[in-house]
């Protein structure tokens, strides 16, 4: 008998569970008993889960080296298109095969032994990549249109504090909230945008209270914790197409450990968020508290100390005014002492591939350090300016707060669907109603009660957090009275957080440093960069550049947006 090797593909995880990748090895076990084939345990090849589009699976891949060695005859696959699912492609290793003296028989297509009947193979290559195209556009039109219309089923997987309930022939598909992981998710965003705790310490909590994961293991991950405080679902608004695929740039250590294959041939990446579809679920908290974490993720990219062994003050405020980049911190040494300069990263000759972009010179970390916190010190002995901001921040809240409106509409809500039920239970203790249909009707005004409470639960804790920053006006004097008797006490790190409070950014321009506030302030902003540079011939960093020592110009006047504390 003539020895062969069976090849069988399936490209999705429902087939995979379905088994029909074991249909196929039994047609051709079948036909190669018909045919005189003789098939060993071991030359039985089986991709399961992998796409057609893509050559880097590892079945083809120990087909392909067997057939290198010259051991097999025969290689029968069911259909071109388990093949490959690009012409190109199949074409490609039929070619490669053959010249390894390996012919390659398709059980379901035509024989390829006439020139006729080679064409027609080639029709049919060209038919299964023309029909995966279809699919996967159509697929891809069909999930955009249902999540334009609010279908929940379009979105993956449920996140943490959610269950996923499939439609059924009454209700659709939707997002029903566990109150146990709920409290979890509440508790994390409490921790990262009320108490300041860091990621880090959040895992650390987690897993120190052995609290399960949604896999069910006790042992949480920072990118876990991370992503949850980046999915708008939690806000009640999950959202569609917030990924697309990409080619894989890497292959990364986990990947390594499989052998360097994986089902995903590709890898994700964001897409921007005006492309974005939000589909409605229950909230778990509120958006204030969502829009807040974002930020402070957003100021973490900026401001995080990462490798930072020893850190300065204005680490992260600092951006160029002539290039927009931002600064970072070198050192060199003298003799007697180490000397410590703010640089701009548009300064570098071998950061972009026309040299420096940049003719601003450096900045002495000590001298500017001293200025900006001087300026910081002046603003603590002038509360008035933040009482008069944080009166207007209560005037809003306490007038037209748009979540006071919503609880009002969520009160009345709930008080309908209460009378909706009441309704109902009497109507079948009249006879009006048989049980059939009291069974029907009951579950979706039960569920719409939960998500009501929900939502109205994660309105009730952000109005007490919000009497919390009422409180805080009444004792604003003597907080800043023990701010000043602490400021010149404080280490570099405890400085570090009060200024960001008070400061957004510090621009520094070739003649002038810019210091924008967080809230509006009387007088200039403005500063003379004089006091910070220390310009000699022998400053040590301009050793060997091109550019001309600094000079001092005659400032300019400059207008500051007001912000956010």
């Amino acid at each position: 008998m003539r020895p062969a090797a069976l090849y069988a593909r399936v490209s999705s995880e429902r087939q995979k569970e379905e088994h029909t990748i074991e249909s196929q090895i039994a047609a051709l076990i079948e036909y190669a008993r018909n045919e005189g084939y003789s098939v060993l345990g071991e030359w039985i090849f089986k991709d399961e889960g992998y796409s057609g589009s893509v050559l880097a699976r590892p079945g083809l891949e120990r087909l392909r080296d067997l057939a290198v060695e010259g051991q097999i005859e025969t290689v029968l696959v069911y259909s071109a298109d388990r093949l490959s699912r690009k012409y190109a492609y199949q074409v490609l290793l039929v070619e490669e095969l053959s010249r390894s003296g390996v012919n390659v028989v398709f059980v379901r297509s035509p024989r390829s032994d006439t020139p006729e009947e080679k064409l027609m193979l080639q029709f049919h290559g060209v038919i299964a990549e023309y029909e995966r195209a279809q699919i996967t556009e159509r697929t891809r039109r069909g999930k955009r249109h249902r999540a334009k219309t609010g279908a929940v089923s379009v979105l993956s997987g449920a996140p943490y504090g959610y269950r996923y309930v499939k439609k059924t022939e009454d209700s659709p598909a939707r997002y029903e909230i566990i109150e146990g992981e709920a409290e979890i998710v509440r508790k994390v965003f409490e921790f990262y945008t009320q108490r300041g705790l860091t990621i880090s310490k959040i895992v650390h909590w987690l897993n120190e209270q052995q609290i399960p994961t949604r896999k069910g293991s006790s042992c949480w991950e920072r990118t876990t914790v991370w992503d949850m405080l980046r999915n708008p679902a939690h806000k009640g608004t999950a959202c569609f197409g917030k990924t697309e695929r990409a080619e894989r740039q890497k292959i990364t250590r986990p990947l390594r450990k499989k052998g360097g294959f994986s089902p995903r041939c590709g890898s994700r990446r964001d897409r921007p968020k005006e492309e974005w579809i939000e589909v409605g679920v229950p909230a778990i908290i509120d958006e204030d508290t969502f829009a807040l974490a974002q930020e402070l993720l957003e100021l973490n990219k900026r401001l995080s100390p990462r490798r930072t062994i020893e850190p300065t003050l204005l680490q992260g405020m600092l951006v160029c005014g002539e290039c927009g980049h931002v600064f970072y911190r070198v050192s060199t040494r003298t003799i007697k002492n180490k000397l410590i300069y703010y640089r701009c990263w548009g300064t570098d000759n071998h950061r972009f591939p026309g040299g420096r972009r940049c003719n601003n010179g450096p900045v002495r970390q000590d001298s500017l350090d001293k200025m900006v916190w001087g300026q910081v010190i002046k603003l603590l002995e002038d509360p008035e300016l933040i009482r008069a901001e944080i009166e207007r921040r209560i005037s809003e809240i306490q007038h037209s707060h748009p979540t006071m409106i919503r609880r009002e509409a969520l009160l009345k809500e709930m008080a309908y669907a209460q009378k909706s039920i009441e309704k109902l239970l009497d109507a079948y203790q009249e006879s009006l109603l048989d049980l059939e249909e009291l069974r029907k009707r009951m579950p979706e005004l039960r569920k719409k009660q939960i998500t009501i409470g929900s939502e109205l639960r994660a309105i009730d804790a952000a109005s007490a957090d919000r009497q919390m920053f009422l409180r805080l006006a009444e004792n604003i004097e003597s907080f800043l009275g023990q701010m000043r008797k602490r400021a010149e006490t404080m280490d570099v790190v405890e400085r570090q957080r009060l200024l960001r409070l008070v400061v957004k950014e510090i621009q520094v321009d070739r003649d002038t440093i810019k210091i924008k506030h967080s809230i509006p302030t009387r007088g200039s902003n403005l500063l003379p960069r004089a006091s910070t540079d220390h310009n000699s011939p022998n400053y040590l960093l301009c050793t060997g550049s091109e550019a001309p020592p600094w000079v001092m110009r005659s400032p300019s006047t400059v207008f500051f947006p007001e912000g956010d504390i």
